[in-house]
């Protein structure tokens, strides 16, 4: 078997916004790709590295290593953080449309209780 090609550490600049992080070479304004940060494992790796791979494509690893352990450690909570926020914000969004069209709450129908439906509209942004 062929020996594992170490990898190279390029300098990118990373943009998350809602669910996509971008990245970017350290020269040019425009994004050269975007990953979609669902049905992912977000895992700090080292002290200072995280990766994000993906469920359905296991061997598709990234890995990003950053300038000091706590910046890591933001980083790997924002992007877990992401995740859930697109999805929450969707279903109240959903939620609302729905309400407007029928005039039912459509979590009613489905017995999700009074509490969780407050806790769900009450951390808007």
């Amino acid at each position: 078997s062929a020996p594992a090609v170490p990898a190279v550490l390029k300098k990118r600049l990373v943009k998350l916004v809602v669910n996509f992080l971008f990245y970017f070479r350290t020269d040019e304004a425009e994004p050269i790709g975007a990953l979609l940060l669902e049905h992912c494992k977000i895992t700090k790796e080292e002290e200072n590295v995280f990766s994000i791979s993906f469920i359905e494509e296991p061997e598709r690893k990234y890995c990003f290593e950053c300038a000091t352990e706590e910046q890591c450690q933001e980083w790997v909570e924002a992007l877990r953080r992401a995740s859930y926020e697109f999805l929450r914000r969707s279903l109240i969004f959903y939620r609302n449309e729905i309400q407007k069209m029928t005039g039912k709450d459509p979590l009613e129908q489905y017995g999700i209780s009074e509490e969780a439906r407050f806790q769900l509209g009450a951390r808007r942004q």
